[in-house]
């Protein structure tokens, strides 16, 4: 290779201009990159970690040729880093790669046109000559001196955690997260890495730890494992652990002595980042969090339910009567039982599954007390699940996070027990959607003079976060609950109601022959390759032309997982060239391409922007020049800069997960055996009661069986029913 020379014994070095990123993992910085290497006719297959990584970026690679048998001949890297450019080719392609922000293509060929091979001392040593540029005010010159600044700082630090073993994206990550000061803090404790930065565990700080000389049976290492654990837990749904189950799993992460755990636990509970609760002799450990909000959903339970009813009586029977006369519909008895039940309920828990009335019942209620002056207030956990209960009350309904006023600089809420909400009844849908430590803080902002009302399916997906709330409620015994379970008529004509009872049952979905269109198909495919073929054809060519549904706007592909074959990462590059292949401009950051037109979802809440989790859009404008899309949601729309785009991600395939709350025409769910740690009864049930119109299973018929059979995932370890019931007596010890 002409441009590579030797390093160390058989190792080599390439610099190029990066053509293409295929492949990179923020969580690992795992790249692979096409590289354009002066003297090759042909780009080079570079594989290595490396800092965030762009198109037109210059970097030099040291390591060793490897003829891999599917891959073909690459080049292995063992260091691989950003350069600065030495010819005026790679710095224009470099400041056009948008890794440094205020600098597009037009702006990188004016200042390479002003000061060429010099353009990088001017702007670390002689900013103020960039003001004499067109086009570069004193705004834009800070933003340009600021990420270059930001660019230096990185590549320092990086240094340094590299020596200790921490991948370059992970790097990065810490440095936003600590700015200048993350050296000094990963020396002091690197065990805070797995607390403070998303994506980095228990393992990759105890690397760090080892690295530099923090002994195995530490307090400080035994401290973090035992938190580590709990979080792991957490993560999983948990809110208490039972002691055997802490020192066991524990002991399997950090290999030390029982003694050293006890100590380490000792020293938790005594400075409070651990609760311990005793229950008939058995001992059972919180993180801290998890208990205050557990105990703050039961107290603040207790005392709503002790409040007087805000409405004066109401005589259910005369009170049906005139509703169902006023809205022209009849109640079933079941659903007359319900809104009695409510009317005299100060709380009270509506669940059910689909095409069983509770939308019914809540617009029953709104009737009957709506004709006086009390004042509703309606919420759901996200902005889909909000809009669908606006849609179907004819009233306002905001997110919780609206409702309690989410204050974005200060990261907390305005609303709480000093500040409570103004309402007569608070009406909660979608509740099963909601954890722990949201329903804290959602129930101390109900007034004691409030009613309250919760309305969800509690055999849907548990909450993303820790704890399972509704069916806790449920299973207290000592809450009022309307559980629905008639199917009404209307509904009765639905293949997918009736198919999603029978899941929830545990029975197998009825297939429906005939010539007639039907709502509800099962697929049958057992390898990848039939999947991905049948899920492009219906996606693409039989649902539009049969039911006539837009591919983009109606169809919704529903998948278990986010990596593999079937995952939304593979899904969404097939999907994307099959219903968008023709985009005109488009901006790729990491590998993916958004491309204008493309379906995107937003992966976390983002309170600047007012957007979040599980919101979905299209984008309307990619500015190749600046590096930013414009994202169109409902009818506003949404800029995002370049650095930002980790914030979003294709949606032409979303998880299951992301997809409860909402609600779709028609979704396609991809199945297979490739799923099976996944493979849930709830978690195929929450995706076919997803869909209003159409439900098209693809896959192997053992994974639907299996998923069916199981029900794992709704037995999460929490108190929170025996701490509402008052069964038990917590001894703090």
């Amino acid at each position: 290779m002409s441009e590579s020379k030797t390093i160390a014994s058989g190792e080599e070095r390439i610099t190029g201009i990066v053509e293409k990123v295929s492949f990179f993992s923020e969580s690992s910085g795992f790249s692979v990159l096409r590289l354009v290497v002066k003297g090759e006719r042909d780009p080079v297959t570079v594989v290595g970690c490396i800092a965030a990584v762009n198109t037109g970026q210059h970097v030099e690679a040291v390591g060793l040729w490897h003829n891999d048998k599917t891959w073909g001949l690459q080049f292995k890297a063992g260091h691989l880093a950003v350069i600065s450019p030495d010819t005026l080719e790679g710095i224009s392609k470099y400041l056009s790669s948008g890794m440094v922000k205020g600098i597009g293509t037009h702006l990188a060929k004016v200042l390479i046109r002003a000061y060429g091979l010099d353009v990088f001392t001017v702007i670390e040593d002689q900013p103020g000559k960039l003001l004499e540029l067109p086009g570069i005010g004193r705004k834009r010159m800070e933003q340009i001196v600021a990420a270059w600044a930001e660019q230096k700082s990185v590549k320092e630090i990086i240094v340094f955690l590299h020596s200790h073993g921490v991948g370059t994206a992970r790097a990065v990550r810490i440095y936003r997260a600590y700015g200048a000061e993350a050296v000094a803090v990963v020396r002091a404790n690197p065990y805070r890495l797995t607390i403070d930065i998303p994506g980095i565990g228990f393992k990759t700080a105890d690397q760090i730890a080892r690295n530099i000389g923090i002994a195995s049976d530490s307090p400080l290492r035994a401290r973090a494992g035992i938190a580590f654990v709990l979080q792991e837990l957490s993560s999983e749904g948990h809110c208490r652990v039972p002691e055997l189950k802490l020192i066991e799993a524990s002991i399997r992460l950090l290999q030390i002595p029982a003694p050293i755990l006890d100590e380490a636990i000792a020293y938790e509970l005594s400075i409070g980042t651990l609760i311990v609760v005793e229950d008939q002799g058995e001992r059972n450990f919180y993180l801290k969090a998890l208990f205050r909000a557990e105990t703050g959903v039961a107290g603040s339970i207790r005392r709503i339910m002790h409040g007087v009813l805000p409405w004066r009586a109401v005589d259910p029977e005369e009170a049906i009567m005139a509703a169902e006369k006023k809205s022209a519909l009849e109640l079933s008895e079941s659903q007359r039982s319900a809104v009695s039940l409510a009317l005299l309920s100060k709380l009270i828990i509506i669940t059910g599954g689909p095409g069983v009335g509770k939308t019914t019942i809540i617009n029953t209620i709104l009737t009957i007390l709506g004709t006086g002056k009390l004042k509703f207030l309606l919420c759901a956990p996200t902005g889909r699940a909000a809009k669908r209960l606006s849609d179907s009350t004819g009233r306002e309904a905001k997110t919780i996070h609206r409702l309690l006023e989410f204050d974005p600089y200060a990261r907390d809420f305005k609303r709480g027990s000093s500040y409570p909400l103004e309402a007569d009844l608070v009406i909660v849908d979608e509740a099963s959607m909601i954890d722990v430590l949201l329903m804290n803080r959602l129930l101390a902002a109900i007034s004691d003079r409030s009613a309250l009302m919760f309305a969800g399916d509690v055999d849907q997906l548990p909450p993303v976060g820790p704890g399972f709330v509704l069916s806790d409620m449920i299973q207290s015994g000592v809450l009022p609950v309307v559980r629905l379970t008639e199917i009404f008529r209307q509904a009765e004509a639905s293949k997918i109601i009736v198919n999603a009872h029978r899941i929830n049952s545990g029975e197998l979905p009825l297939q429906f022959v005939g010539k007639e269109l039907s709502d509800f198909y099962v697929v049958p495919s057992s390898s990848t390759e039939n999947i991905y073929r049948r899920l492009l054809q219906v996606v693409a060519d039989r649902i539009p032309e049969r039911f006539g549904l837009d591919p983009l706007n109606d169809i919704q592909v529903l998948t278990p997982m986010n990596k593999g074959p079937l995952g939304t990462k593979a899904l969404n590059t097939l999907l994307q060239e099959t219903l968008n292949p023709h985009a005109a401009r488009k901006i790729e950051r990491y590998g993916t391409l958004y491309a204008e037109g493309d379906k995107v979802i937003q992966m976390v809440n983002n309170y600047d922007k007012e957007v979040f989790n599980g919101d979905i859009g299209r984008i309307v404008t990619a500015n190749e020049e600046e590096n930013s899309l414009s994202v169109l949601y409902d009818d506003r729309e949404v800029v995002y800069e370049f650095g930002e785009l980790d914030e979003i991600a294709l949606a032409y395939a979303i998880t299951i997960h992301k997809s409860q709350g909402s609600e779709y025409p028609a979704v396609v769910i991809p199945l297979s055996m490739q799923h099976y740690s996944l493979l849930e009864r709830n978690l195929i049930y929450t995706a076919v009661t997803r869909a209003k119109k159409l439900v098209m299973i693809i896959g192997d018929p053992k994974a639907l069986a299996m998923a069916i059979g199981n029900r794992r995932s709704s037995q999460r370890l929490t108190g929170l029913a025996a701490r509402i019931s008052s069964e038990t007596e917590d001894n703090l010890r």
